[in-house]
């Protein structure tokens, strides 16, 4: 995941400033730990964050963004680029917010399942068990819940389901004993107001409220991210990018608005494409 991004000017030694605040090698797991390593939450969370700063930074060279969004982790680092939080702070956080949604799914087994290609309605899965988790676009949501009701459920006619090779069902009540640590961990922290617009996953909410955006966070953890009023909130955007790795929300982003020029942050090279976005997504 970093092995590209090393070359930037000042990466190894934001990476070395992270890892040392964080209290782990993100150098090291992020250009040779092996694949079932990476996608760990404890350490997928601390590497996605870093990327999107390392890229985000690159991006804007400086400059505030016009407005920024992220999607789960994403919120992290919207923040820290939005000047909410240092970046040091928001790496922090998600080292913190992954190790405790990891012992909060190895609690209890859960999982999360996608469905895909039709409406369906709260009657159609809260009876079984199942909690709505994401609203990613129109006729593309995700549900959380135990192994045994997600093994054993069937959706309505016409969708299609696909499990997701995640740890647990992250955005439900199974995260819930993650919640208290998590608090502990944002309290401690003294925001500033954003310096631009900032998308809510909640609602789609567009807030500048440090303290807000801070405490929103922790409800986060059991709280659906509807990434459909995110978009809908962004609909007045010129340009957006989405920051390393890069690639699915690109694919949100144009089903929902699909005017809207959108350039894929996967590799440096994209960086020059990328400098002139408004909308900021990580």
């Amino acid at each position: 995941m970093l092995a590209p991004w090393l070359d930037l000017p000042g990466a190894q030694a934001r990476l070395s400033q992270w890892s040392e605040r964080a209290g782990i090698d993100l150098v090291a797991l992020g250009t040779a730990a092996p694949d079932d390593v990476v996608r760990r939450t404890e350490v997928a969370q601390p590497l996605l964050t870093a990327l999107a700063l390392l890229s985000g930074r690159a991006v804007l060279g400086g400059r505030t963004p016009d407005l920024v969004c992220g999607h789960s982790i994403g919120e992290l680092s919207a923040l820290a680029l939005a000047g909410v939080i240092s970046d040091d702070d928001a790496v922090v956080l998600a080292v913190g917010r992954g190790r405790l949604m990891a012992e909060a799914a190895a609690a209890v087994p859960t999982g999360m399942v996608a469905l895909l290609g039709g409406a369906v309605a709260e009657s159609d899965y809260s009876a079984a068990g199942l909690e709505l988790a994401t609203v990613n676009v129109a006729g593309q949501v995700v549900l959380g819940g135990t192994l045994e009701v997600i093994e054993s459920w069937t959706p309505p006619q016409g969708v299609r389901a696909r499990r997701l090779d995640v740890a647990g069902a992250f955005h439900t009540s199974a995260m819930a004993s993650a919640v208290d640590g998590f608090s502990e961990l944002v309290a401690g922290l003294q925001p500033q107001d954003a310096a631009c617009d900032v998308i809510a996953n909640a609602d789609g909410a567009v807030l500048r409220d440090g303290r807000q955006l801070l405490d929103r966070l922790v409800g986060q953890l059991t709280r659906p991210v509807r990434f459909d009023l995110c978009l809908a909130a962004a609909s007045a955007a010129s340009t957006a990018v989405e920051l390393a790795p890069a690639g699915v929300l690109k694919g949100l982003v144009k089903r929902a608005l699909p005017d809207l020029p959108v350039t894929a942050v996967r590799t440096p090279e994209d960086l020059a494409a990328a400098s002139t976005a408004q909308l900021v997504s990580a």
